[in-house]
């Protein structure tokens, strides 16, 4: 069991991330695709990923064993700022730690394995190990993690508003009273089901909640204690990741007034109550067209014990004028697949 310490001041200082971690989504994805639990969520990804990566992860392998421990190296807080940043921080590891840490790595390997060739010569130090870390993490991340973005940061970005709206309604208290089962506030200490026992002291540093996709079943904690905090812990899920390509027969069933207003009334996320009291339309209405702009990837819904909370996807933010483009497709792209396809009545 984890069991994690808050004073007064790791109560104040409790935050949820802005957006999915892509370091954290990518080394926790690596976990996901070595085993074979979760396949109605994760089973076509897997298939899809391990076809791409056209079995290219040997290093990855080597740094990131299929159970315990892994590196917190691996997973800095750029994660969060993007990819590049991410790996930026990762290539600036002090020589030390990364001696720590694959130290601490190769006593953790089953069965007093040997350490692998490649990681004995990343802990040597040296431009060219790091180069070849990176690049392995970078072609993963093309494979694995780019092409189901858009469905990943969905995900958590439902879970945010979810949570947000926790806050706001009671505080942090209500906030950490809301999160999955597998997270239990017994004030003030937040325990979790965890592979091992262990303790985190807060002092007052306050802690970062972090949803993630492909965390599963378990949250994961940094293991240096001396790190930032953060609580990395599972999205609620509804479906399956899927590769998002605007301009299908889903999409043309979206033009109308009344599905226009129904996106709209969604804006920074709500209820199916509260979308038909904003849009005007019956309890029914709502529920059906939020369903249809669901299946075109502008919606994602997160049911939360008897609450459905709607939220607008980075495309149907993009829709409605809230970003410029998502996964390479730009909102004029959008209106001219719209218009390919014809207006439908709603």
């Amino acid at each position: 069991m984890l069991r994690i310490h808050f004073t007064a001041n790791d109560l104040a200082g409790v935050r949820m991330a802005a957006r999915p971690d892509v370091l954290w989504e990518t080394i926790l994805s690596f976990h996901r695709l070595r085993d074979r639990r979760g396949s109605v969520v994760y089973g076509e990804w897997r298939s899809e990923a391990r076809t791409r990566l056209n079995g290219e992860t040997r290093l990855l392998a080597a740094l990131v064993p299929s159970r315990g421990y892994f590196p917190d190296f691996l997973t800095p807080a750029e994660g969060l700022q993007g990819l590049d940043e991410g790996l930026e921080a990762v290539r600036a590891t002090p020589q030390a730690r990364l001696r720590r840490e694959l130290a601490l790595l190769g006593a953790h390997r089953a069965g007093g394995r040997t350490v692998p060739h490649s990681l004995r010569v990343l802990a040597e130090g040296g431009a060219e190990p790091f180069s070849r870390l990176l690049g392995a993490l970078r072609s993963y991340h093309r494979a694995a993690i780019e092409p189901y973005w858009p469905h990943i940061r969905a995900r958590v970005e439902a879970e945010r508003a979810l949570r947000g709206r926790a806050l706001l309604d009671g505080g942090a208290d209500e906030l950490l009273a809301s999160l999955p089962p597998m997270l239990r506030w017994r004030a003030p200490v937040l325990e979790a089901d965890y592979p091992v026992d262990r303790d985190l002291h807060l002092d007052g540093r306050g802690l970062l909640l972090q949803p993630s996709y492909f965390c599963r079943g378990a949250p994961v904690v940094l293991r240096d204690p001396t790190l930032p905090p953060v609580l990395v812990y599972p999205t609620t899920h509804c479906e399956a990741p899927t590769v998002h390509e605007p301009g299908g027969s889903s999409l043309a069933k979206l033009v109308g007034n009344t599905r226009s207003a129904v996106l709209h009334a969604i804006g920074d996320g709500g209820t199916t109550s509260e979308l038909a009291r904003r849009a005007g339309v019956s309890l029914a209405s709502a529920s059906q067209h939020a369903g249809v702009l669901r299946e075109a990837g502008l919606v994602a819904t997160l049911r939360h014990g008897n609450a459905v909370l709607h939220t607008l996807t980075p495309l149907g933010a993009a829709l409605l004028g809230g970003a410029q483009g998502v996964a390479g497709h730009s909102r004029a792209r959008v209106e001219r697949l719209y218009a390919r396809n014809g207006p439908v009545t709603s």
